[in-house]
């Protein structure tokens, strides 16, 4: 493409700005706006791809699309200016060589020779947005923001990465006097310790194939000094089953255990071990007649093989029972506690808060298998009652009248016969019962024949 001669560059030049829109093409309402491409009155779109002049130029030869052109065969048309106020007049153009109507968009073609110029329609073209220089300002401040917000947040972190890694210096602070409670209760601790001891136990096994016998820990428990003779009580079912028993003391001395005596009744037995004159003292005793729920109580034992641990609470029901393993006899006038009792704390002592023995730590109730705040202890007027037996005879002989009553039965036949008493139902043989020459009753070919009615023991009616 030939360029312009200087005299049409002028021309074109001087009708450029003549025709220049006021709005900077932003409120130009003309027909090349609406068909987005550069517009007659913007020629200072074009420049950054054409060059100063031929932007001119092309605004110029564009000018038969747009809207503001000269009207039809004029032969010399005056373009108007919106923009311009009236009274104001622009300077005017000669154009005999625009098309008086728009053609199809060809590709732009100028060509330029003795004063004539032929104009193909461009397509589209349009202009770059200007720049929002608030939305900029925006998100600077923003990313400032956020850039100073993440500072702040990893600002302990750098410290410490930066700073140098020593350890600061603390100082002791001064703990001051124990509670009044917690003096009392080290107090308790101390000194009851050494009464507590911790049994394992062992059962022999014979080896089917050598027939060499062998011992099996087979589990473990507590106990307590019961007197200066070297006895120990703890609980039946700690030594039921075994075939050694070993007792170790709080300073650390192991003893072989004999057994003297149990009650499968009571969950109670007594061991034996040859301490000689280094005996550790006896657990005082209390009683457990006048226990009121909510007294505190405190329970030594060894839990789960951790030797001498110390547990409190308080004394959370009275006279419980309890059925015995296996369908045994029930066991009678527990006390129910809360201090943690666990497997390893059977046989240990539960002290009041004075350090008196008022039971032994006997059961736990708890599906888990561990303690869940309920624990039951035999009290320490059945174990007065029961120990100096075992000590004599090795067995406990409960007392019994050996006969058999029934309820419903006796108040029926109460009703039948008018009298008051007990009705004897059976018998049991060799019972005291039987020696003192009551019957019950009997069923013979004469039919059912009532057996003795008591009336009174001692003195007093029974009803």
């Amino acid at each position: 493409m030939s360029l312009p001669s200087a005299a049409a560059e002028a021309r074109v030049a001087e009708h450029a700005g003549s025709v220049l829109c006021a709005q900077r093409h932003r409120q130009c309402q003309c027909l090349c706006h609406r068909l987005q491409a550069p517009c007659l009155h913007c020629p200072h779109g074009w420049p950054a791809r054409l060059g100063k002049s031929r932007a001119v130029l092309a605004a110029h030869a564009y000018g038969g699309r747009c809207s503001y052109r000269a009207p039809d065969g004029a032969g010399a048309s005056a373009i108007a200016d919106p923009a311009v106020p009236n009274g104001l007049s622009r300077a005017k153009v000669v154009r005999t060589d625009v098309p008086t109507t728009p053609g199809p968009e060809w590709p732009l073609a100028l060509n330029h020779s003795k004063g004539a110029s032929v104009m193909s329609s461009p397509g589209p073209y349009p202009q770059r947005p200007a720049p929002d220089h608030f939305v900029r300002r925006w998100l600077v401040i923003s990313a400032c923001v956020a850039a100073l917000m993440l500072f702040w947040q990893f600002l302990p972190a750098i410290e410490a990465w930066f700073s140098p890694r020593q350890a600061a210096e603390r100082t002791v602070t001064p703990r001051g006097d124990l509670a009044a409670d917690e003096q009392a209760t080290i107090e308790l601790f101390e000194k009851s310790r050494t009464s507590v001891v911790y049994i394992t136990t062992s059962q022999l096994v014979r080896d089917v194939w050598t027939r060499n016998v062998f011992s099996v820990p087979r589990g473990t428990g507590s106990g307590f000094i019961w007197d200066d003779a070297g006895h120990v009580v703890t609980n039946f079912h700690v030594i039921q089953g075994a075939s050694e028993a070993t007792v170790k003391l709080a300073d650390g001395r192991d003893y072989q255990a004999a057994l003297v005596g149990v009650s499968p009744a009571h969950d109670i037995a007594v061991l034996k071990i040859g301490v000689g004159f280094q005996r550790p003292p006896a657990v005082p005793v209390g009683t457990s007649a006048d226990l009121k729920v909510g007294q505190k109580v405190f329970a030594i034992g060894n839990p789960f093989g951790l030797d001498w641990t110390l547990t409190n609470g308080i004394v959370s029901a009275l006279d419980r029972s309890l059925p015995g393993e296996s369908g045994g006899v029930t066991i009678e006038h527990l006390i129910q506690t809360d201090a943690a009792i666990n497997p390893g704390n059977s046989g240990g002592p539960l002290l009041d808060s004075a350090g008196r023995l008022i039971g032994i730590n006997t059961a736990i109730y708890s599906p888990s298998g561990v303690s869940a705040g309920i624990g039951f202890a035999v009290p320490v007027d059945t174990v007065m009652r029961v120990v100096p037996q075992l000590i004599k005879t090795g067995k406990y002989i409960r007392p019994a009248l050996g006969i058999e009553v029934d309820e419903q039965l006796n108040l029926r036949l109460q009703a039948l016969t008018s009298t008051q008493g007990v009705f004897v139902l059976r018998v049991a043989p060799g019972s005291a019962a039987q020696k003192a020459g009551l019957s019950g009753i009997t069923v013979g070919p004469e039919g059912i024949v009532p057996g003795d009615r008591i009336t009174g023991i001692g003195g007093a009616p029974v009803d």
